[in-house]
């Protein structure tokens, strides 16, 4: 998704509405949570093997490989 996307998606809703971001809380009962948005910050992901997903990149640069300083991308994070 895109930011002119999400702003798009956005338009129909009531302005006052608080923002929330739900995922599977990894309990027995697969339980579905979502804590209120609190933060969205400019921050660098990197494709993770391990999580199958992005993760968010690590603030030292320098221990990482170029393989994986290349397939960073930096992005908007909402948490």
């Amino acid at each position: 998704m895109l930011v002119r996307d999400l702003i798009e998606l956005l338009e129909g809703y009531d302005a006052d509405m608080e923002v929330h971001f739900a995922y599977n809380y990894g309990d027995y009962w697969r339980s579905e949570v979502a804590p209120k948005a609190s933060n969205v910050r400019e921050g660098v992901v990197t494709y993770s093997e391990y999580h199958r997903m992005d993760k968010v990149a690590e603030e030292d640069y320098d221990d990482e490989d170029e393989e994986t300083v290349a397939s960073q991308r930096r992005v908007v994070i909402i948490d």
